[in-house]
């Protein structure tokens, strides 16, 4: 083999290698810690967070998201954030999602609110109704045309109203389209993450609903470096982890 055929092997070889190397950093996941509402539900034998939602988030965070591109205002829940390496922003933002979810919904995928209130109540021009906010992150039909989420009306429209077969309740597509939502929000519009104008009332400061959202917001992942009063182990994850975990270690 001439000496330009081995360096041109030796190139392929290397970027082949890093190519691999890449993908694999890019999906390192790992499971964010319990919010007190997750904590609870298992307390009560409730439902608690699905790890799996964990890795659906952190495998959908565009670079932007763990970059210095990210408003200052994320060190009011994570100080520590543009020190920390990229897996521990992606297991922040899962966190961020999880609380957001609880604040939302309850953690429970089904949630679907039909608002009449005047001051809430908006048209959904994709269902041609008064909007219905569904899912665990209580998003909307029309979010398919503003943001690209995998929702599809026309075959869900058949089904009941909580019927988890549709393609909104899903929580691959409702996170994923909540965290296309909070890109545009904060990467594309330059927008702190609190902010009045944001997607979520959750997300909008000094309201009942935010209140709701920063209570779930007090046991971020300890590469954060938030002093908080939580009494929940912060090693801990979620009931499904830990069952997983001792399943594991049973003989067969």
């Amino acid at each position: 083999m001439s000496i330009s055929a081995l360096k041109t092997s030796f190139i392929v070889s290397l970027v082949f290698f890093m190519g691999i190397t890449t993908a694999l950093h890019a999906q390192a996941t790992k499971p964010a810690p319990p919010t007190p509402i997750d904590e609870k539900k298992v307390e009560l034998g409730g439902t608690p967070w699905n790890p799996q939602w964990d890795q659906i988030i952190e495998k959908a965070m565009p670079p932007e998201m763990l970059s210095s591109q990210v408003p200052q205002s994320v060190r009011r829940f994570c100080p520590r954030f543009y020190e920390m390496g990229e897996t521990d922003k992606r297991t922040f933002w899962a966190y961020f999602f999880q609380a957001l979810a609880g604040a939302e919904a309850g953690l429970n995928p089904n949630t679907s609110v039909r608002h009449t209130e005047p001051d809430v109540t908006k048209r959904d021009e994709v269902r041609g109704t008064a909007i219905r906010t569904e899912g665990l992150l209580q998003l909307a039909y029309a979010d398919q045309r503003r943001y690209g989420c995998d929702f599809n009306w026309q075959a869900d429209r058949a089904l009941k109203a909580k019927d988890p077969a549709k393609t909104i309740l899903l929580p691959k597509n409702n996170l994923e389209c909540g965290v296309k939502i909070l890109v545009n929000q904060i990467i594309v519009q330059h927008k702190p993450l609190l902010t009045l104008s944001g997607y979520w009332s959750t997300l909008q400061p000094d309201g009942p609903s935010y209140r709701a959202f920063a209570k779930q917001m007090t046991n971020p992942p300890a590469a954060c470096g938030l002093s908080t009063k939580s009494t929940i182990d912060k090693s801990a994850t979620t009931k499904s982890v830990q069952d997983d975990a001792n399943r594991s270690e049973t003989p067969k």
